[in-house]
């Protein structure tokens, strides 16, 4: 049986601790000295439960084996999440808060802000659980730290289960994930795994091996910038300009009107004067051929504006990201078979869904190391309104625990 209140006491103690990731940050790895602070950390939680071969490497990367007690060959399976958490949302001091027998109503979480059902009815769901909550102020971080929390206790109790049959067993925790960069130097053949979970998706029940495209696009603007009273004909405002590129990119594909397979473009940063400005985005779509077609959009209004306002107005950047990892799962897809047992085995309804992100599987199945997402049983992830069920996080450890016992007796 798991140990709940260990479990529990795992997650509130990683996500006091601040590890946010630094998307401005180009020339280290990770971006942030702190998500060391989270990994070191579990390295030595790992050699006290007897994981003796626990180690951090140069980049922040922790791997794990918890030996197999087969008398047999069976496949190695890893389990990975990542420590860092989002870059657009406060990550430090985090004070989460349990409340228990929840009762269906509106939570405030301070006196600005509430977790209200009208805004989140699916919260409804939770009705009569334990539930984990942010003060108002942070994030909660339990992307990801509920999935190492769970990958955690699950190795607790393989570790002190000796009944327990399992295969080798290979645990992997990641840094910047968030950031896109999760894997930059993974090493997959050391990792040396025949597959692997990534326990890193949201609500109880989601299981995910297909996930957008994605791409990451910055534009510059340079502008002209002239005294207005003498500007006709002569300024060039770079802030306008930048509206203009946003205008021209179709407004029902962006996140906040787009669901499912829908792909979009979302503006997630802009800064400027009338000189200079510069704004981002994120590009998806789960369709490659659609997705191609999003950059090649974003090309072509960078050259017409170039055209309309003269040559070196726009500079685009455009950098690919992760690929769907469907075509890398598929061949195996033994893989999504077994968690979807393994979760009717322990009363989870499958949730079998595409991803409308990515993870660090999705680039880990192009490495070579086929990796679909299971749920780690958060909602709401990167925002002040974030939560968590205890008893998903429970089902999310069962989960894991099952899938290593059906591979190790079938």
């Amino acid at each position: 049986m798991i140990n709940k209140q260990a479990l529990v006491d795992r997650f509130l103690r990683y996500v006091e601790i601040d590890t946010q990731a630094d998307d401005t940050v180009n020339d280290k790895f990770p971006s942030t000295d702190k998500q060391l602070v989270l990994s070191n950390l579990l390295v030595d939680e790992l050699k006290a439960m007897g994981v003796k071969d626990a180690s951090i490497d140069e980049f922040g990367y922790v791997m794990a084996t918890v030996p197999s007690n087969l008398d047999k060959e069976v496949p190695t399976i890893g389990f990975l999440a990542h420590v860092d958490t989002a870059p657009d949302m406060l990550g430090k001091n985090v004070k989460p808060r349990l409340i228990e027998n929840y009762d269906g109503q509106d939570i405030p979480l301070n006196p600005n802000v509430s977790i209200t059902v009208k805004d989140f009815p699916e919260i409804l769901a939770y009705k009569g659980q334990t539930l984990i909550v942010t003060d108002g102020t942070t994030l909660l971080g339990a992307d990801d730290k509920a999935g190492i929390a769970e990958i955690m206790t699950a190795v607790e109790y393989m570790m002190t289960h000796p009944e327990f049959k399992h295969g080798k067993i290979r645990i992997g925790f990641t840094v910047d994930e968030e950031i896109g960069r999760g894997v930059n130097h993974f090493n997959v053949e050391k990792f040396n795994a025949n597959f692997a979970y990534t326990v890193d998706g949201g609500r109880l029940g989601e299981l995910e091996y297909e996930n957008f495209n994605a791409a990451g696009a910055k534009i510059f603007v340079q502008g002209r910038n002239i005294h207005p009273g003498y500007a006709k004909d002569k300024m060039k405002n770079a802030i306008l300009i930048a509206q203009e590129f946003n205008s021209m990119l179709p407004a029902n594909e962006r996140p906040e009107n787009t669901e499912h397979y829908q792909g979009f473009y979302h503006l997630i940063k802009i800064d400027g004067t009338v000189e200079q400005a510069s704004f981002q985005y994120i590009i998806r779509d789960h369709d490659r051929t659609i997705f191609e077609a999003r950059k090649q959009k974003m090309v072509e209004i960078a050259e017409f504006l170039n055209q309309k306002y003269g040559e070196g107005t726009i500079k685009l950047e455009l950098t690919d990201q992760y690929f769907n990892m469907r075509e890398k799962v598929e061949p195996v897809y033994h893989i999504v078979e077994k968690a979807i047992k393994a979760m009717e085995a322990v009363g989870v309804k499958p949730l079998v869904k595409p991803i409308r992100g990515g993870t660090d599987g999705s680039r880990l199945s192009y490495m070579g190391l086929p990796c679909p997402n299971l749920f780690a049983g958060g909602e709401n992830f990167h925002g002040k309104h974030e939560y968590i069920a205890v008893e998903s996080m429970v089902k999310a450890t069962e989960v894991i625990l099952k899938i290593a016992e059906l591979y190790a007796t079938e």
